[in-house]
């Protein structure tokens, strides 16, 4: 069953993510984290998303603001280092909470606490009139990359933060989908390198399965997006996902997943 949903889930937010630059990692992390510890869910999650953004260099990697890439990227390179760093420190931290609701155990730990703070706060900027009318120039840039890497690194939210400044320096369609993923990848690499020590602990071979189907599905998806790509406009895409990553991060914060 878990196969089923996740690779379902990973299908459908490719293609609305295809767009907008952010919400596979954010959106698939909790459906996997249904089935998996959060942590383990995080770093899963990351190789999904990492083999996924390296299908869609090859379909749009082309079209790359170097300039942009090289003051946004490095940043978020190192600031990664150190939100992955940290999210392998605070996983063994107990519980803050536990309630139960029947037969079932529901708890909730610093990490998923963060997490859903971090989902929500993003879900509301991008759905905020106010924030919508903010612009960066090309000077907050790197400022960009060193909080999407952190928060990437930490939770694997960095899509949420890396639009919100690409999307506001100037870049055309093309270009800002392209840059993007090209950024997500260095940092997903970049993470997933600390992560490593997780994936070893956990017995990654045991869900190997799971994880080639998920990022087939997404690979897929993001096929389908790059077909549709001159039909559609970022508002909807950015204001569906907003809104699918409140209702999970509701659900993430009260330790229901």
């Amino acid at each position: 069953m878990e196969i089923f949903i996740i690779t379902l889930a990973a299908f459908a937010t490719a293609i609305l993510t295809f767009f907008s630059g952010f919400g596979l990692g954010t959106i698939l992390a909790p459906v996997f984290a249904i089935f998996f510890p959060i942590d383990l869910a995080i770093a899963l999650t990351g190789v999904v998303h990492f083999c996924n953004n390296l299908f869609k260099i090859v379909l749009v990697g082309r079209k790359t603001d170097k300039a942009v890439l090289i003051r946004f990227g490095i940043p978020a390179i190192i600031a990664s280092f150190a939100g992955a760093w940290l999210l392998i420190k605070i996983t063994g931290l107990p519980a803050l909470y536990q309630y139960q609701i029947g037969a079932h155990l529901y708890t909730i730990t610093p990490v998923k606490a963060i997490i859903a703070f971090l989902l929500i706060t993003f879900a509301i900027l991008e759905i905020v009139p106010a924030f919508q009318k903010v612009e960066f120039d090309k000077s907050k840039l790197p400022l960009g990359g060193v909080l999407s890497g952190f928060f990437g690194g930490l939770s694997g939210l960095q899509g949420a933060l890396r639009s919100a400044f690409l999307i506001r320096s100037g870049l055309s369609k093309e270009a800002y989908i392209a840059t993007g993923v090209v950024i997500a990848c260095l940092v997903d690499f970049t993470r997933l390198s600390v992560y490593a020590t997780r994936f070893v602990s956990a017995e990654l071979h045991d869900n190997l399965v799971l994880v080639i189907s998920a990022t087939l599905a997404a690979i897929a998806g993001a096929f389908i997006g790059s077909k549709l790509l001159k039909k559609v406009t970022l508002t909807f895409i950015q204001k569906l996902v907003a809104i699918m990553l409140i209702i999970i991060s509701l659900a993430l914060g009260i330790g229901l997943i």
